[in-house]
């Protein structure tokens, strides 16, 4: 009979082992590698250059928001800063990579070649737009004339 309940323990032991405590430890470590992620791809930074492009394209279009620069920058930071994303954009990393995607995606933005991507992406990105735009203005006559021809055809009596 105590061999019985030796037995009991032994299995109650392991199965605690590794049944909430072994989950907190991997969610732990998860959360580990997410925020290390965040500090090579310099997430912070970039997150505080939105809320100052955000800003400046504020104060730019509402010229007498100037005034209250301080405001909008604290309803800013309040809203879409660092320390009010940082909680959710965890749990969204957190909820769409397993631990192993995270930690192979901080080898790779560790390396000299994942540090060219974080510092060149931008520019690429911005380049992409300007790309993109400059194609959007040469063509938009096409668009218009598409739209007119539409509205032409729309506006003919239909034979009936």
């Amino acid at each position: 009979m105590m061999s019985r309940w030796k037995s009991l323990a032994l299995v109650t032991l392991l199965l605690g082992a590794t049944g909430p405590a072994g989950v907190l430890a991997d969610a732990a470590t998860h959360r580990q590698a997410v925020e290390k992620l965040f500090e090579l791809t310099a997430m912070q930074q970039k997150i505080d250059e939105s809320v100052d492009s955000v800003l400046a394209l504020q104060l730019g279009q509402s010229p007498d928001l100037q005034a209250h620069q301080d405001v909008v920058r604290e309803f800013l930071e309040r809203h879409i800063g660092w320390n009010s994303l940082r909680d959710a954009l965890t749990d969204m990393y957190l909820q769409e990579f397993s631990e192993q995607e995270v930690n192979e995606m901080n080898a790779f933005y560790s390396s000299p070649t994942g540090q060219k991507v974080i510092e060149r992406l931008p520019v690429l990105v911005q380049v992409r737009n300007q790309l993109a735009s400059k194609r959007l203005q040469e063509n938009i006559g096409e668009l218009r004339y598409e739209i007119e021809g539409r509205t032409k055809k729309q506006a003919e009596p239909s034979p009936q």
